[in-house]
């Protein structure tokens, strides 16, 4: 794999957590569990709760469980909190949590005050000394860590909570399971209520596309890789109205040229930004110079469409702000 292709695909941060809002006062214990094993039903809640859903106060001692089965319990919200992984930051910062945060991943850009946060390495094998020094009560990490490597930094007493969202979903649930964690559940709240709305405007813009009428869609997020079936990215094509032509098999891969040619998309989406290490190109010119591209209808009709490749990527708060970008970008006539 070429050094940016690799770099692209660490930016993938993704996790499967829990929706729920917890209440009560006094010192009852709240008990949360969500599943370990990953591709489950999106549509259930994957949380139980004792407490009422209606308040927005979490009750400690609170026990919740990760994408990698492991039970965690906060005696209180966490005062020290570190991510290595940008979507997980993002979400911790949309929250209001930036007095709280002590260490992020070298990946991590978005908002701007995350440029002056210590950094704990990479997003894959972070630095265990950084890590330790950062002495953070629990410590977010997505889908591009290992559970291996997620096992050794526990190991070591780092207290590393692993999300993997497969669905829209499950980004939202995670969002709402940091609130849970740290007490910020209002502003969760707040979060996924936004998010459910620009969900729903692009849902409404092209319910009336028929079936057969649907637009193909090639989506390319770093050089010769496209996403299949059951990841978070090929839900938003769907909810786009798309139906996307690297759909036949399942999860992040690389795709033949040839294969796209057959497929002969209406639209290519890529990721802006991306350049490749060898060519110095941008996706955008390896895309249109391609051989035989220029008989693919996207090409010929001008619907090659760059999208900004943090907000397409990583499965956090700005998740919909993608899937607008998205929607506008395959049915520009109808999502405005």
């Amino acid at each position: 794999m070429k050094k940016q292709t690799m770099k692209q695909a660490l930016l993938l941060s993704l996790a499967v957590a829990t929706a729920i809002s917890l209440a009560g006062c006094g010192k009852k214990e709240t008990e949360i569990s969500s599943p370990a094993k990953l591709g489950g039903d999106s549509t259930k809640a994957p949380v139980t709760s004792t407490a009422p859903s209606s308040a927005k106060k979490t009750v400690y001692p609170l026990k919740i469980k990760d994408a990698t089965g492991k039970e965690f319990t906060f005696d209180k919200a966490p005062e020290r909190i570190a991510s290595v992984s940008p979507a997980e930051t993002e979400a911790l910062f949309a929250l209001g949590l930036e007095p709280n945060i002590v260490g992020v991943s070298d990946f991590d850009d978005y908002p701007d005050a995350v440029k002056t946060k210590p950094k704990l390495g990479s997003i894959t094998k972070p630095n265990q000394e950084a890590l330790l020094a950062a002495n953070a009560g629990v410590v977010f990490t997505g889908v591009s860590m290992k559970v291996d490597t997620v096992e050794k930094l526990r190991a070591l007493n780092i207290n590393l909570f692993k999300v993997e969202p497969k669905t829209l979903d499950d980004a939202m649930s995670n969002i709402l399971t940091y609130g849970v964690i740290t007490d910020h559940q209002e502003q969760a709240e707040k979060i996924v209520a936004k998010m459910k709305a620009d969900r729903q405007k692009v849902v409404d813009a092209v319910k009336d596309v028929k079936q057969e009428n649907k637009k193909k869609v090639y989506i390319e997020f770093s050089v010769g890789w496209t996403v299949g079936s059951g990841e978070f990215m090929d839900e938003l094509i769907k909810l786009s109205g798309g139906v996307n032509v690297a759909g036949d098999k399942q999860g992040w891969y690389q795709i033949s040229e040839e294969k796209v040619i057959q497929q002969n998309p209406d639209v290519i989406l890529f990721a802006k930004g991306v350049v490749d290490d060898k060519t110095k190109k941008t996706l955008d010119e390896i895309i249109r110079g391609r051989s035989g591209w220029d008989a693919i209808d996207a090409v010929k009709n001008k619907q090659v469409v760059g999208l900004e490749q943090n907000m397409l990527s990583r499965p956090g708060p700005r998740l919909t702000d993608g899937l607008l970008e998205m929607a506008k970008g395959i049915y520009p006539e109808l999502v405005k």
